[in-house]
């Protein structure tokens, strides 16, 4: 499913229809009744990790911030973090999948009216997910019928001024308020670099952590396994085995990866993986596959070369980790 870098620029294809008005609607999902956003208007967009935020608004309602108050917020938000002390604390044994906390946690709330000030429709997108900026998504194969058909939208907004997004393969759900925390996302200037350290060093598998969102909001499992072949880091070492310097390595790899990919979509490059979905590393040795995951979470398809990510054994009298 898309990761960070994916949903900042889905965010960019979004922002350019901050302040219009939805003139016609379309789409096939039914988790929420899409005619309820005909006539109000695109008041903001966000994005917090895996998850786009878009607020609406009554067409007479106010604009929303101009890109001069964005700034403003920005620096101010980044002034606070900067200042205030926080507690940090190790993740718990078994993060739970962030997909998992979202769902239970967010409230299904439909807009109070149209005039309802600060609706917000939290976007979730599952594998294939993406947004269309004034195209559709056309089909690049046959399906399994061998019928050449294009991808449904799950939701079309055609707005006033005669463009319209397209959203495909995504949940949508009504909430009062984006749920944000800057400082676990890997993307954003406010990312809280000494909690995520601390996380790292929790005596679990090193790739069960780095999938933990309160901590890395927007790392998946593409980035995951390629940041830990850059920093030759097997995926089941666990992460009080690893000393300060191959934390902050990894963290390293983290920033700049998630940064270089956001950057090559931006520029339309395709992303050139090292050991994802590979049967040989750079090197040409041959890679692991495994299905790896915190009992009873999810498992996820892991790729690693044994020989550059040798695996770091507990001491005696240290618990190995549970696969």
């Amino acid at each position: 499913m898309p990761e960070g870098p994916s949903l900042r620029k889905f965010h960019l294809l979004t922002s350019p229809f901050v302040g219009q008005v939805v003139a016609k609607v379309g789409g096939s999902s039914r988790k929420i009744n899409v005619n309820d956003l005909n006539a109000l208007r695109l008041q903001d967009s966000q994005v917090h990790g895996k998850n786009l935020y878009l607020a609406f608004v009554a067409a007479g309602g106010p604009l929303g911030p101009t890109p001069e108050e964005r700034v403003l917020q920005k620096e101010v938000a980044c002034g606070a973090a900067q200042g205030r002390q926080e507690q940090v604390c190790p993740p718990q044994t078994c993060p739970q999948e962030e997909e998992l906390q979202e769902l239970q946690r967010s409230n299904s709330e439909a807009p109070d009216a149209a005039g309802s000030s600060g609706s917000w429709l939290r976007f979730h997108f599952g594998l294939f997910g993406s947004i269309r900026a004034n195209e559709f998504s056309r089909a690049n194969k046959a399906n399994k019928r061998g019928d050449w058909k294009d991808p449904a939208p799950r939701l079309v907004l055609h707005f006033e001024n005669g463009g319209f997004l397209a959203f495909y393969n995504c949940r949508m759900q009504w909430c009062s308020s984006p749920r944000t925390d800057p400082a676990s996302d890997i993307l954003s200037v406010e990312f809280h670099r000494s909690r995520a350290l601390n996380a790292l060093g929790a005596p679990n598998p090193i790739c069960y952590t780095l999938l933990d969102q309160r901590y890395f909001s927007g790392l998946g499992n593409i980035i995951k396994n390629e940041i830990l072949y850059l920093a030759k880091i097997h995926p089941l070492t666990q992460g009080s085995l690893l000393a300060l310097s191959d934390r902050e390595r990894l963290l390293d790899c983290a920033v700049q990866f998630s940064s270089d990919w956001l950057d090559s979509k931006l520029r339309g490059k395709g992303l050139h993986p090292q050991i994802y979905q590979k049967e040989q590393c750079p090197l040409g040795h041959t890679v692991m596959k495994g299905t790896l995951g915190p009992p009873g979470g999810f498992k996820r398809l892991t790729w690693w070369c044994p020989q550059c990510q040798p695996e770091v054994l507990p001491r005696d009298g240290e618990p190995s980790p549970v696969t």
